[in-house]
C-alpha cells in the first residue's frame, strides 16, 4: 500500500476498509453493465445482490441488529468507491444502507419489526401527503417522484406534515409502509441517474401505526431517539443534526466522479496527438488545465473534510448554522460540477459519445448538483441568512 494511500485510509476500521474493497469490486460490477442501466433506466437486480451479499446494505445498521455501525466517514468513503465507477450505483449505494439509519429513530416496536424484517428501504423526504390522524397511527395518502431504488425494496418511507396528538403544530413526519401497499409507477426517464430507477410512488389512504411514524424535526433538534427506545451513544446519526448527516452521501458522489474524470483526462491526453502533431500532455493548455482541476478537486476535498469536522465536533464545539452544512456541500459539488464540464469541453467531440464514461459521469454529475439538497443559491441564500443572524431555509 502506497503512502498515498495509507494516509487516505488513515483511521477507518478493518471492517471499513474491508466494506470500501467491497464497494469497489460492485462498482466495477456496475460499470460494467452501464449501458444496461442507462437503457433500463435502473441498475440491474446483479448489483443489489452484491450490494447485499457484501453487507453495504447493512452497514449503517445499528449494532444491536448485527450491524457494523460503521462511521460517517466510512459511508461517505464507499459512496466515493462506487461514484468512481458509476455515480447512478453510488447512489443507490447509498441509499440502501443510508436508510438502514432511519429506523433508529422510531419507537421500539417500529424500529424492531422493519430492520428485522431485512428487507431495503427507501424513501421520499417530499412532504407532499395528506395526513389524517386516527386511532394507534395515521393514514396517509398522496403522488410522490424521485422514490429512488424502489424496485428492489419493501419498505419505503413517505414524507407530510401532520398534528400529532403530542404536539401543538403540524410537523414534518415521515411515514413507513410496506411497498405492497402503494402503486409504483416506472416513470423514471431523465438525463442523468438514469441508472437509479427513481420512481413515483401513489399511496391512496394508506394506514401507518404509530409505531412506525419517524418525527423527523424531533430526530434532528434532539439527535437522539425516542424516549422509551434503545439509545446506544456511539450510533453515528445520534449527537449530529440528522439532515446534514444524512445528506453527506450527495458531495461524496461528485468527489468520487470528478475523480474518475480527472483519471481519464490524464489518460486520455497522454494518447492523444492533435492535428498539428504535438502530443497533448507536452501542451502548456493541458498541463494548465490539469493542474488548476487538480487543485480544484483538492480544494472541495478539503471542504468535506471541514464537513465531517463539524459533525463530529456538533454537540462539543457547536451547534453550527444548518446554512453552513448546506452551503459547504453545494460548493463541493459545484466546484465537481465545473470539473465535469470542463473536461468535457476540452476533450473535444470524443468526450460526447453516448453511454461514454465522459459523457455519463458528466451527465451524472449535473444531475446530483439539481437535488434539492445541493441547489446552490438555496444554499448560499441559507448560509448568507445565518451569518446576518437570521433564520435560513430548508433543513441542513
Amino acid at each position: 500500500m502506497s503512502v498515498e494511500t495509507k494516509q487516505k485510509f488513515k483511521g477507518f476500521t478493518d471492517v471499513e476498509l474491508k466494506l470500501i474493497e467491497k464497494a469497489r469490486e460492485a462498482g466495477q460490477l456496475a460499470e460494467s453493465e452501464v449501458a444496461a442501466s442507462e437503457f433500463n433506466a435502473s441498475v440491474s437486480q446483479n448489483f443489489v445482490n452484491k450490494l447485499i451479499e457484501t453487507g453495504i446494505t447493512r452497514a449503517n445498521l445499528p449494532k444491536e441488529y448485527g450491524g457494523p455501525q460503521i462511521s460517517l466517514r466510512g459511508l461517505g468513503e464507499i459512496v466515493r468507491t462506487l461514484a468512481y465507477y458509476n455515480i447512478s450505483a453510488a447512489w443507490v449505494g447509498y441509499f440502501y444502507p443510508l436508510h438502514n439509519s432511519l429506523p433508529a429513530h422510531l419507537p421500539q416496536e417500529g424500529r424492531d419489526e422493519i430492520i428485522n424484517s431485512n428487507d431495503l428501504i427507501v424513501d421520499v423526504f417530499a412532504p407532499v401527503g395528506q395526513v389524517i390522524v386516527v386511532d394507534g397511527g395515521i393514514r396517509l395518502t398522496g403522488t410522490y417522484n424521485y422514490a429512488s431504488g424502489v424496485n428492489f425494496a419493501e419498505w419505503i418511507g413517505l414524507g407530510a406534515f401532520a398534528q400529532l396528538p403530542e404536539s401543538d403544530r403540524p410537523e414534518f413526519i415521515m411515514g413507513f409502509m410496506r411497498k405492497d401497499e402503494v402503486q409504483v409507477n416506472e416513470n423514471w426517464n431523465t438525463f442523468g441517474l438514469r441508472g437509479s430507477g427513481s420512481n413515483q410512488v401513489v399511496a391512496t389512504d394508506v394506514f401507518i401505526p404509530r409505531s412506525r411514524v419517524l418525527r423527523l424535526e424531533v430526530a434532528n433538534d434532539t439527535r437522539r431517539p425516542p424516549a422509551g427506545s434503545n439509545y446506544d451513544p456511539d450510533y453515528p446519526y445520534y449527537h449530529v443534526p440528522f439532515f446534514s448527516a444524512f445528506y453527506l452521501g450527495f458531495p461524496n458522489m461528485t468527489l468520487g466522479g470528478a475523480k474518475r474524470l480527472l483519471d481519464e483526462y490524464k489518460k486520455r491526453t497522454e494518447a492523444r496527438v492533435r492535428i498539428h502533431g504535438e502530443n497533448e500532455k507536452d501542451s502548456p493548455r493541458s498541463q494548465r488545465i490539469l493542474a488548476h482541476l487538480m487543485l480544484e478537486y483538492k480544494k472541495a476535498n478539503g471542504l468535506m473534510e471541514q464537513y465531517y469536522d463539524l459533525l463530529e465536533t456538533y454537540e462539543t464545539e457547536g451547534p453550527y448554522d444548518k446554512g453552513e452544512f448546506s452551503s459547504i456541500r453545494a460548493e463541493i459539488i459545484k466546484i465537481c460540477q465545473d470539473i465535469a464540464t470542463t473536461i468535457m469541453v476540452s476533450l473535444g467531440g470524443s468526450s460526447l459519445a453516448k453511454n461514454e464514461t465522459i459523457e455519463v459521469f458528466v451527465r451524472d454529475i449535473i444531475g446530483v448538483a439539481t437535488h434539492v439538497t445541493s441547489l446552490y443559491e438555496d444554499a448560499l441564500y441559507t448560509y448568507g441568512r445565518n451569518l446576518y443572524g437570521y433564520e435560513g431555509i430548508g433543513w441542513g
